[in-house]
């Protein structure tokens, strides 16, 4: 026999929450790479309200850095709804796996926690992260042939994922043009902006 919320009810009724009748949110797992797929799939269900936060960063590739959005909790996105009413319809919709549980107990996430979530991602549900490196930050080299050398950064070349540094080297002052990633400072590696 299939599970249906109706053959288990019986059965949840002893360690549910006792505000499992009302809205609330819960951890849904989408298929591998289609948490974009489950969010729009559960938009579309009548009241139901969902959250799928998403970072966009630079990615190096072959042909140069290109721009990448990817999912803050790959395989996860957050949906409000009523556990009793809805936990069919939120199981079966197209590219969700599931709704996070554990035996017959299906967590809540607060309400506190989405709200700050969304604090950070703001409406569109995108966080930029960039390099937190700028111009004039002192930084050591990491790689190639002046690792260990001591500079400062005099340009960012974020197109090429390239930044320039001034060192001291025998006597005199060298601009050299380094991989970003080969660069090293005390700081963080990262900052957060919101998408445009």
């Amino acid at each position: 026999m299939p599970r249906t919320m109706e053959n288990l009810l019986p059965l949840m009724e002893s360690v549910l929450s006792p505000v499992a009748g009302d809205l609330s949110w819960f951890c849904v797992r989408a298929r591998p790479r289609e948490e974009h797929i489950a969010a729009a799939s559960l938009r579309r269900l009548e009241g139901m309200d969902v959250l799928n936060p998403r970072i966009k960063f630079r990615r190096p590739t072959a042909r140069g850095p290109v721009w990448v959005t990817e999912s803050m909790f790959p395989g996860y996105v957050f949906a409000r709804f009523n556990l009793r009413q809805s936990l069919d319809m939120v199981r079966y919709s197209f590219g969700v796996a599931g709704v996070v549980h554990f035996g017959l107990f299906w967590p809540i996430v607060p309400d506190e926690t989405v709200d700050g979530l969304r604090a950070v991602v703001g409406e569109e549900e995108v966080r930029l992260v960039e390099p937190a490196l700028k111009v004039g930050d002192e930084v050591e080299v990491a790689t190639g042939s002046f690792t260990g050398f001591h500079g400062v950064v005099t340009r960012i070349m974020p197109a090429r994922d390239r930044v320039a540094v001034l060192l001291e080297f025998l006597g005199r002052q060298t601009t050299v043009e380094l991989p970003l990633g080969g660069v090293s400072h005390d700081g963080p590696r990262y900052q957060l902006s919101v998408a445009a």
